[in-house]
């Protein structure tokens, strides 16, 4: 009677989930300490990054539903990190922008967001990190 061999060896798929999941949790203690998602963090270096936008153009560079979009920026909002005003070029418009609150965590954000890259990827020479950026950059598309 022959047995099927045991599977020990983990798939790519499974491999490359796992990571996923360790940069998700590493992510989540990272931004914990300015109390914040990582679809804010997300809003916020966004906003930083192009100024003031109404929230539907949020929406499509977060690549989110505009009514996600509409929730992330209430929680900001909330806590003194962005603040909506008139569209200048429409009254009927709003446009959101980073307060000087948001625009000091959102540097403390990137900051940490870079240590944690730094340590996350230390284990790779610069060879590897070249090959896997390439990898990365052709699955994504």
């Amino acid at each position: 009677m022959s047995e099927a061999p045991e599977e020990t060896e983990e798939t790519l798929a499974e491999t490359f989930r796992g990571v996923a999941r360790q940069l998700r949790h590493q992510t989540q203690r990272t931004l914990a300490p300015w109390n914040v998602t990582p679809s804010q963090a997300r809003a916020l270096g966004v906003l930083t990054r192009h100024g003031s936008m109404r929230l539907g153009a949020l929406s499509e560079h977060l690549r989110i539903a505009a009514r996600s979009a509409t929730e992330v920026v209430d929680a900001l909002a909330e806590d003194g990190l962005v603040e909506r005003h008139a569209d200048p070029c429409d009254r009927r418009a709003t446009l959101v922008a980073v307060t000087a609150r948001g625009a000091e965590v959102a540097t403390g954000i990137r900051a940490a967001r870079a240590a944690e890259a730094e340590e996350f990827f230390a284990k790779l020479d610069d060879a590897d990190r070249e090959s896997l950026a390439r990898i990365l950059r052709a699955l994504r598309t």
